[in-house]
C-alpha cells in the first residue's frame, strides 16, 4: 500500500458470511493534528471517530451520500463533530481541540475521559433521497469503538464488531491509526457472531498493527479473499464563495456595520480551521455583484 495513503480495503470472508473493512487512517489524523492543533488525547478521540465515519461513508452512495456524526459525552473536550460523503472525503474537529488529560492507569490514553461517558452518539445519513435518516444511541464507553458498535446494534440493527485505534508519538504527531469492522450479513447465525467477537479480540493494537502492516495486509491476514480497496481524503466543502454567501445572507445593513466595526468580516469553517475574510472594498462588492 502507498504509504501515507489512507485507505478502506473491504471483502466477504467465511463463505461471505460477514464483510470484513480493515481501514488505515494514519494521514487522515495527522492532517487533523496538522489543522486543529490537536492535544494527543484529542487526536486519540477524534481520529477514532473519523475512522468510524469512513466507514460509514464506504456504504454511500458515490456522488450523492452525505452523513454526519455527533459524539457528545459530556467530557473534557466537549462535542467532536464528522462529516464525509460517498467519495471518501471526510473531515472533523472537537470543540476543545487543546485539551490534555493524565493517562490512565494502563498508560494509554484516557479517551473515555475526553469524550464522555454519559450522553449520545447520533449519525444523520442522507444517500441523495432528500429523506435523511437520522439514529442517536446513548454512550457506552466513551471510547468510540464501543460507542459504535452499541449505534449499529440499536439504530441501523447490524450487530458489528469494531476495533478502533490512533497511536500519538512523543513529538504529537500519529504513527498509525486505524479500524477493522466485521459486520455479520442478514442470517449469518449464532456461530458467526460468535466467531466475529472472538476474532475482533486480536486488534487490541489496531494501531500499531495499522502501522507494521497496513490495511491490505491485514485483510488478507483474515482470508486471502478478493478485495476492493478505496482512498480516502480530508477534504472540506467550504470555498470563498460559500463564505461570500454567508456574508451575502447578512443583509447590507449588518454586513457594513461589522466591517465598520471589526475593519472586516471572517467567516470561519469549523472543520478545516480556515477562515475567509472581506474587507470593506470587497464586501460592498459583493452586494453590489449581487443587485
Amino acid at each position: 500500500m502507498q504509504k501515507g495513503m489512507n485507505a478502506i480495503c473491504k471483502s466477504l470472508i467465511w463463505g461471505e458470511r460477514v464483510s470484513l473493512a480493515v481501514l488505515d487512517t494514519t494521514a487522515l489524523v495527522n492532517e487533523a493534528i496538522v489543522r486543529h492543533g490537536l492535544s494527543p488525547v484529542a487526536a486519540a478521540a477524534l481520529g477514532r471517530t473519523l475512522t468510524a465515519t469512513a466507514y460509514l461513508c464506504s456504504w454511500l452512495k458515490e456522488g450523492t451520500g452525505v452523513l454526519s456524526v455527533t459524539v457528545n459525552g459530556g467530557g473534557a473536550g466537549g462535542k467532536i463533530f464528522a462529516a464525509g460523503d460517498g467519495n471518501l472525503h471526510l473531515r472533523g474537529f472537537v470543540e476543545n481541540p487543546h485539551v490534555s488529560l493524565p493517562p490512565r492507569a494502563d498508560g494509554k490514553l484516557d479517551v473515555g475521559a475526553f469524550v464522555g461517558r454519559r450522553g449520545t452518539l447520533s449519525v444523520v445519513r442522507d444517500d441523495g433521497s432528500k429523506l435523511p435518516f437520522a439514529g442517536t444511541s446513548e454512550l457506552v464507553s466513551g471510547e468510540i469503538a464501543e460507542d459504535f458498535s452499541a449505534y449499529f446494534l440499536t439504530s441501523e440493527q447490524r450487530p458489528t464488531a469494531i476495533a478502533l485505534g490512533v497511536k500519538i508519538g512523543t513529538d504529537g504527531k500519529c504513527l498509525g491509526a486505524g479500524g477493522v469492522f466485521l459486520q455479520p450479513l442478514p442470517g449469518a447465525g449464532e456461530e458467526i457472531l460468535a466467531r466475529t467477537e472472538k476474532k475482533i479480540a486480536e486488534y487490541a493494537n489496531i494501531s500499531a498493527q495499522i502501522a507494521d502492516m497496513g490495511a491490505a495486509n491485514l485483510l488478507l491476514g483474515v482470508e486471502n479473499a478478493p478485495y476492493t480497496k478505496r482512498e480516502i481524503l480530508y477534504a472540506c466543502h467550504c470555498s470563498r464563495e460559500r463564505a461570500a454567501a454567508a456574508v451575502i445572507s447578512l443583509g447590507q445593513e449588518d454586513a457594513r456595520r461589522l466591517v465598520a466595526e471589526r475593519g472586516e468580516i471572517a467567516v470561519h469553517c469549523d472543520y478545516c480551521n480556515t477562515d475567509y475574510r472581506f474587507g470593506a472594498e470587497e464586501t460592498e462588492k459583493l452586494f453590489s455583484e449581487k443587485a
